[in-house]
């Protein structure tokens, strides 16, 4: 099997860092961190699971993660960081890794369906419904997705945050965000929809029984207005995984605006 495409930032050998990014998402999200990256001597590594063959589905997919990040970062001591959807990614792969991750933090955390009444807090309810019960029809809105993304990616910018709360409204009329988030979008459907579908579906499915098993220790931040992964699935991440020591909730901030907040902190946060 080839190897997976990757981004990197901050320090060039540095302690390693796997982001995982969001979905829709890809490596670009990590330019965020370089420059803390940098001052703090760490290497963020981000994996573009698009570049992954789609046929890898379930455990395999996870454990294909892991192979690629242990050959990565050999013996060396690892932390993760996931963001939104990355951070079910992140967690599964915490699994796949047999206790080898150091330290784990979740920002904006999207938590898994099966766990409470998280849906209809969701600003992406309709797309999660679709994804679970005609996976189908949801394949077809994602190509179309990823048909705006390549012909038009500022009308699918505006339409993803058509309901943006707290800060993120802010950051949506930030020219460096807009263009960090329409070249994201791009290379997210750079080749087709089936990775960022693969995601999607992977995280509607239950998954709640696996988060007795993921002791690694871990940190949440969130947004107290976050709508896309509302509040209610940090304290239920909090509570569900036993190695969680600290949760962050930041007044006034939503989904992105939190990931802008919390890359400095983090890297405050670590020994």
């Amino acid at each position: 099997m080839s190897s997976i495409e990757f981004s990197q930032f901050g320090a060039a050998d540095g302690r390693p860092v796997i982001y995982f990014h969001g979905t829709p998402g890809s490596p670009d999200e990590c330019e965020i961190f370089d420059r803390y990256g940098k001052k703090h001597q760490q290497t963020i590594i981000c994996y573009d699971r698009s570049t992954i063959a789609p046929g890898l589905q379930g455990h395999a997919y996870y454990q294909c993660i892991a192979d690629e990040i242990a050959k990565k970062v050999g013996d060396k001591p690892v932390d993760f960081i996931g963001f939104s959807i990355g951070a079910c990614i992140a967690l599964q792969v915490c699994r796949a890794m047999n206790g080898k991750v150091r330290s784990l933090h979740l920002v904006s955390a999207a938590a898994p369906l099966d766990a409470g009444d998280f849906i209809d807090a969701a600003a992406g309810k309709a797309v999660f419904r679709l994804a679970q019960n005609r996976p189908s029809a949801f394949l077809r809105l994602a190509r179309v997705q990823g048909w705006l993304a390549n012909r038009f990616p500022g009308l699918l910018l505006r339409m993803l945050f058509a309901s943006a709360a707290g800060e993120d409204r802010a950051l949506l009329a930030d020219q460096g965000f807009r263009t960090t988030m329409i070249k994201t979008l791009k290379t997210c459907f750079k080749r087709d929809a089936l990775g960022y579908a693969r995601d999607l579906v992977a995280y509607v499915q239950p998954w709640k029984a696996a988060l007795a098993e993921i002791s690694v220790d871990t940190q949440i931040w969130h947004g107290a207005e976050d709508n896309w992964s509302p509040l209610a699935m940090a304290d239920f991440l909090a509570s569900a995984l036993p190695g969680c020591s600290k949760i962050t909730v930041v007044d006034g901030l939503s989904h992105y605006s939190c990931l802008y907040r919390a890359a400095p902190e983090i890297y405050r946060s670590k020994p």
